[in-house]
């Protein structure tokens, strides 16, 4: 087990190293860093030494605070469980004051204290990693030596709060406010070559020769050969006050676009500039006080829930737990070079696993081969992906025409049209061509499992891969078990999907599985909104004003109809008590419409231009009503945007209800990390259940229940939901209940 220390070695030369231990990431907490005042301490009162390092052991110097720290006050709902060292750690006792006997002089209710200076200067050297209070350390020392490619940021924002170890104060004083504006409010790391250049680090070193230049440097400062620089006094890359205050004000426009549901970034802006106008220690004092209100806010209770859902995701019960080892996937057979199938292709040769991607005739072979060149050349355009990267990840992909090449692969993904005959022939013919340990995935979005393999023998190495288009950008896999999946296999999958850098989430098989069954009724509800005479341009800017970053309907654009109208087939078939079916779609298939595909849906689509609002649309709608003619009284529900918000989530929150009863997943978490990966779920409201709790099952079982006397059964609310809503019960909290199969969880 890994030890956690701080430790001091004091050399010849008169340079003590400090180095913090605490694998794998170096982080900061309260033992850490009362240790590191310890060892200051400690120097200090050597006579021996002359200036101090500060490092961190293992290749990295520190990923910054433990974030866990912020789960103990969300629960605790006490600021004071809160670490705030910016006084004490950085400012006393590494910049070069120290308190002087607790003596504090009260004027005009501002702290002054009485101080004494240090006469030891520190250098930090930076390696791996310096984020988030790792870097406020460091820019708290009078100099920075770092390794190359060491990545130096503070994402703070990121988990709804901001820096608080003076992040705020010293970024600005030592890259310009432009450069820390853009940092701060974008969470945007750079590399130690940029930094140097910025004026963030002052040399760069090799990692054998990173001690060796930062001792010469701290010598140096003691020599006056270098500059004694105190980041926090520092002016000069300030600029003019109307320069500095006209970045500002742009920066919070533009946070009021992006984040606009985000207390963080304008709460930043104003600690930033409360230091430029009134001097880098004022600008600490408001920076505490800020980063006390906002980590017990709403936002970062949320996003730090869903920091640490992601990271629970691959923990699987009965899977990663019980000693299993996973098999190297190094070779993969894609069947279907279609918008699915070349995502999917361009993910795995990104991480080097070679690809033999197969079609139906060469004309569509070749299609696929250049779509997925097309998806290199974007990210290299990008700057996503360098040049050498993308020819190397090209010459692992491969196009075959037959099953020739099968025999060697690990596995097998198929990526075709959802055509139930067609994906059960090819499982017939894989299971001849195939070695008996190769996975057979596939990629469907909706088809039962056990309906594809039914007419193999090979049911335990038969899993589903779904991925979310398009899939070498979207994070989310869905990894698809059913009863008779394998361990084996759902963990190689675990593993590949690692590999490829997506958060897999482990579900139950079921029509539409874990994301598009919680969502089918947000996709249906809309419909039944409209055609009880709600405005459909007013229903998507209500989803829009809530954090998604599209509305319905436009969705229904992107995807293409007949998409849709085969999904919602299925949910039909599967879920008919509560399904909402619509002419609607027919309708606008009927004229000619298919959404974006063809320019014509609900929106205008023109090239050069955001989509507009088509008029011409309202008659197809109209007469979409006509036919359903379940307007009360025949007049439009009058409704606020609130009954609309809710009348489209409470509905998706019931599925999600049932999703977890029925065991499809492990837990509610993965639905939160799924609903914010899979469906862009505003992430800074923690996903469909964290946010359906700060609502609360009370409300939402009400309001279901009253819905369904009114409109139906679409809103009638699950047994699971009455019985957390009587109870008063948190909807994710665990089920007591058992799973009830081996596809379940």
């Amino acid at each position: 087990m890994a030890v956690t220390v701080v430790t001091m070695e004091v050399g010849n030369d008169g340079v003590a190293v400090i180095s913090i231990s605490n694998p794998p990431l170096n982080v900061l907490t309260v033992a850490i860093i009362a240790a590191m005042k310890e060892k200051f301490s400690e120097a200090t009162r050597r006579s021996d030494v002359k200036a101090i390092v500060l490092t961190g052991k293992g290749g990295r110097f520190s990923g910054g605070f433990d974030i866990s720290a912020f789960q103990k006050v969300h629960k605790s709902g006490d600021v004071s469980d809160s670490p705030n060292e910016s006084f004490d750690l950085i400012v006393n006792t590494i910049e070069g004051f120290l308190l002087y006997s607790g003596i504090r002089v009260l004027l005009q209710s501002v702290v002054l204290y009485v101080i004494v200076k240090i006469a030891e200067p520190v250098v930090a050297a930076v390696e791996g990693l310096a984020l988030g209070g790792g870097l406020e350390l460091a820019m708290g020392c009078h100099a920075r030596i770092a390794a190359p490619k060491t990545q130096l940021g503070l994402p703070e924002l990121t988990l709804g709060v901001i820096p608080g170890l003076g992040g705020t104060q010293r970024l600005p004083r030592l890259v310009g406010v432009s450069k820390a504006v853009e940092m701060l409010l974008f969470s945007k790391p750079i590399m130690s070559e940029e930094g140097k250049f910025q004026g963030l680090i002052d040399d760069i070193a090799s990692s054998e020769e990173l001690l060796r230049a930062s001792r010469l440097w701290a010598l140096g400062i003691v020599e006056r050969r270098k500059p004694w620089v105190r980041s926090l006094h520092r002016t000069d890359k300030i600029g003019s006050l109307s320069e500095a205050q006209g970045l500002l004000r742009n920066a919070r426009e533009q946070a009021k676009r992006t984040a606009p549901n985000m207390p963080q970034h304008l709460a930043c802006l104003d600690v930033v500039e409360e230091g430029i106008l009134h001097g880098g220690y004022a600008g600490l004092l408001k920076e505490a006080t800020v980063a006390k209100e906002l980590v017990l806010s709403n936002t970062s209770k949320a996003l730090a829930h869903l920091f640490f859902a992601q990271r629970t995701t691959a923990k699987v019960p009965n899977i990663t737990d019980v000693g299993l080892k996973p098999r190297h996937v190094k070779k993969v057979a894609i069947i279907g070079g279609g918008i699915m199938g070349s995502g999917i292709a361009t993910a795995l040769i990104l991480s080097n696993i070679s690809v033999f991607l197969k079609e139906i005739n060469s004309e569509y072979l070749l299609k696929g081969m250049k779509t997925i060149e097309a998806n290199i050349q974007g990210l290299v355009t990008r700057g996503k992906v360098t040049q050498d990267k993308g020819q190397k990840a090209l010459s692992m992909l491969k196009g075959v025409s037959d099953y020739s090449e099968f025999k060697d692969v690990d596995m097998v993904i198929e990526a075709v049209i959802e055509d139930v005959p067609l994906k059960q022939k090819i499982f017939t013919e894989l299971e001849k061509v195939c070695s008996s340990c190769c996975i057979l995935a596939t990629n469907t979005s909706t088809i039962d499992l056990n309906v594809i393999g039914e007419k193999t023998n090979s049911q335990d190495r038969i899993i589903g891969a779904h991925f979310f288009s398009p899939a070498h950008v979207m994070p989310l896999l869905e990894i698809v078990r059913t009863e008779k999946t394998s361990p084996q296999v759902i963990l190689d999958l675990l593993t590949v999907g690692k590999i490829i850098k997506k958060v897999p989430i482990v579900v139950g098989n079921c029509t539409g599985f874990a994301v598009n069954r919680t969502f089918f009724p947000y996709m249906q509800g809309p419909h039944l909104l409209v055609n009880l005479g709600v405005d459909l341009f007013r229903i998507d800017r209500v989803i829009r004003n809530f954090g998604l970053p599209i509305g319905p309907f436009q969705l229904q654009d992107l995807g293409g109809y007949r998409l849709g109208l085969a999904a919602g087939k299925e949910f039909a078939n599967a879920f008919p008590d509560r399904t909402f079916r619509s002419p609607l779609t027919e309708l606008l298939l009927k004229n000619g419409r298919n959404g974006k595909s063809n320019g014509k849906g609900f929106y205008i689509y023109e090239k050069g231009s955001r989509p507009k609002p088509d008029p011409s649309v309202l008659p197809i709608i109209e007469e979409s009503r006509q036919l359903m003619n379940i307007m009360p009284g025949g007049k439009p529900i009058s409704v606020t945007d609130k009954e609309i918000l809710e009348m489209l989530l409470f509905p998706a929150v019931n599925e999600a209800c049932l999703v977890l009863d029925e065991g499809v997943v492990a837990r509610a978490s993965d639905l939160d990390v799924a609903s914010v990966l899979g469906m862009s779920f505003p992430s800074y409201r923690g996903g469909i259940m964290f946010w359906a709790d700060t609502v609360g099952s009370n409300h939402i079982y009400t309001s279901l229940k009253r819905w369904s006397e009114i409109y139906g059964s679409f809103f009638k609310p699950s047994r699971f939901l009455e019985e957390r809503a009587v109870k008063g019960m948190p909807l994710s909290a665990p089920a007591t209940s058992s799973p009830k199969s081996n596809s379940k969880l």
